[in-house]
Order: C-alpha cells, then sequence, then structure tokens
C-alpha cells in the first residue's frame, strides 16, 4: 500500500511532463503511488509517459473531460487513502510529498491541506499560499507576487488550490467528489467551501514547497475559455454553497463584485465573454439544483463563521 497516491491531471502538457515526473521521481521518505491522468492529449503525451516514465499509473481519457471529471477517476483508482492533487506544470521540492502527509495526518478535522507554491521564474516570490475567499464572491489566491518569506506560517485557509494539495480519499469521495459541472477553475474552492459545512477545515503547510509555472492547460491568465468557465462556475458555486438567507444577506455586496468584475473584463476586451460565463452559470443553476447543499439546523453556527470570514477576507485584498 502507499503511502500517498499522487494524481497529476494532464492535457496537451508534453512541455512540462519531464520537470514534473521526474521531480516527484527524486521524493524522500516516502512511497508514493503515481498517476497521470489524460483528458484525451493530442501532443504525444500519452505515449511519452509510456515510455520515459514507466513507473506511472496512465488512465487515458477519449476525450477532454475538464479537470474535475480527471481528478474524480484519481480518487477512484488511488490506492492511498491520502491524495495529492499536482498540476503537470509543477516541479516539486525532494520533501513536498512527506511533509503533505504529515501535515494532513496531524488533525483529523482536516480535509486538504495545500503547499507553498512557488513562481517557478522568480522562487523567491509566492505563486499560492491559500485560496480566499469574499463577500464580494471573489476567490483569490493569498500572497500572489508577494515574498515567499511572509508565508512561512502554517494555518487555516478558505480553500486549498487543487494544484498542489492533499486531501483525504474518503472524505471528497463521501462529498460527492469534485462537481464535474465545474469543468474547470473554482471546483477547488466548491468542495473545499463543502468541506467547510460539513465541518472540517483546510490548511497551509508552508514546509511542503513547489514551483508552479502557471496556466500550464489553458494559456494565458485571462482568455476567452478561462473567463467563461471562472464567471459561471463563480455564480454557481455561490447558489450551491449558500442558504437562501445568506445569499439574501450578501446581496448587495455580490452584486457589487460581479459588477466590478465585468468592468475589468470590459477594459481588457474580455467584457462578453463575462456576460456569457454569467448567463452560463445561471443556466448551470437551473440544470443541477441536486447538487446544491442541504442546509439544516445545524449549519447555522457554521454558516455564521463562514460570513464573518467572508467579511473578513474583503480585508485581506488591501
Amino acid at each position: 500500500m502507499p503511502d500517498v497516491s499522487i494524481v497529476i491531471p494532464n492535457y496537451n502538457g508534453i512541455s512540462y511532463l519531464e520537470g514534473c515526473l521526474k521531480s516527484i521521481q527524486e521524493q524522500k521518505n516516502i512511497h508514493p503511488e503515481v498517476m497521470v491522468v489524460d483528458n484525451g492529449s493530442t501532443d504525444g503525451s500519452q505515449d511519452y509517459i509510456k515510455k520515459e516514465f514507466p513507473f506511472c499509473k496512465l488512465i487515458c481519457l477519449d476525450q477532454n473531460y475538464g479537470f474535475c471529471r480527471a481528478v474524480n477517476e484519481g480518487f477512484q483508482a488511488a490506492e492511498s487513502e491520502y491524495v495529492i492533487l499536482l498540476n503537470n506544470d509543477t516541479e516539486v521540492k525532494p520533501d513536498f510529498s512527506r511533509k503533505l502527509l504529515d501535515a494532513i495526518c496531524a488533525d483529523q478535522r482536516r480535509f486538504s491541506c495545500q503547499a507553498c507554491m512557488l513562481q517557478y521564474q522568480n522562487p523567491e516570490l509566492t505563486d499560492d499560499a491559500g485560496d480566499f475567499f469574499c463577500g464580494l464572491g471573489w476567490a483569490f489566491a493569498r500572497g500572489k507576487g508577494k515574498p515567499a518569506s511572509e508565508y512561512q506560517k502554517s494555518g487555516r485557509i478558505f480553500s486549498s488550490c487543487a494544484g498542489a494539495a492533499i486531501y483525504r480519499k474518503s472524505l471528497v469521495l463521501k462529498l460527492g467528489g469534485f462537481d464535474e459541472a465545474h469543468f474547470a477553475y473554482l471546483e477547488d474552492l466548491d468542495i473545499s467551501y463543502r468541506a467547510k459545512l460539513a465541518g472540517y477545515v483546510n490548511w497551509y503547510e508552508p514546509r511542503a514547497r513547489v514551483l508552479h509555472v502557471g496556466s500550464g492547460t489553458s494559456g494565458s491568465r485571462y482568455n476567452h475559455f478561462k473567463v467563461i468557465h471562472a464567471a459561471g462556475n463563480n455564480v454557481y458555486l455561490l447558489y450551491k454553497n449558500m442558504p437562501l438567507l445568506q445569499l439574501v444577506v450578501n446581496a448587495p455586496l455580490l452584486l457589487a463584485g460581479f459588477l466590478i468584475k465585468y468592468l475589468f473584463f470590459v477594459k481588457k476586451g474580455l467584457g462578453r465573454d463575462y456576460r456569457e460565463g454569467f448567463v452560463r452559470g445561471i443556466r448551470l443553476c437551473r440544470a443541477n439544483p441536486g447538487r446544491r447543499v442541504v442546509f439544516g439546523a445545524r449549519h447555522i453556527s457554521i454558516c455564521f463563521g463562514i460570513q464573518l470570514e467572508l467579511w473578513r477576507n474583503i480585508f485581506r485584498l488591501v
């Protein structure tokens, strides 16, 4: 039985695979199972993995079903209770897996633990030190572009970025896995939110370090595909994870947040894409009413705590 299962979703990422998989081979003090779930790549990724990295288990899908389907396939196939999700455009430090495993095992309430993600071109700078969600309906990566030395303290975060994080397989499956309606973007925030509603916490472990290129599969930071999916998924995850009263309380801030984002993307020439994504989000809500969290009395105190966190996180943006 492996100590951890490392699941790497891949779609036409052949240019990144060598660095990623070689760094995994150098992991110390741990016995990992390594699995690549390929989303129907057409760039030769599958043959390359078979030839150069035969130690990898390769799951080949017949088309690009998106990040969520790929990682769900990985969770189902994983032999370990502890599953590390890792982007293909990363290179991990030798003690990366061990540090993450130790962190999640330290507390049974921890649903996930995220590594310290560093910028590949500027390793002294942070790429992501834990994801947060605020009352404006915005998700953001803590510490992006700031010195990594400022984020060396472990602690609770709102969500783990699924590009470099460890999860408990049994809990992920209990929550229904990653919601494949997302396809890609904010799916990690969604499942972390659901875990918080179930009483679990998400954790940041700075001793686990990973270099991250960023946008290795989708391309540039802002593009047609990313804006449409992120905008739609933003609407969808709010619908899924907030009770009606909380949506009403947050409505003024959420509307302001959507308007500000729309104006931002208009300036970048992507306003139409944002509108299209927003409409897509409404359609997702209508098409998936059964995926909304069923709220009860036990959620009152949890939702109150989350609401305070959402308001506090607005000030983290400054």
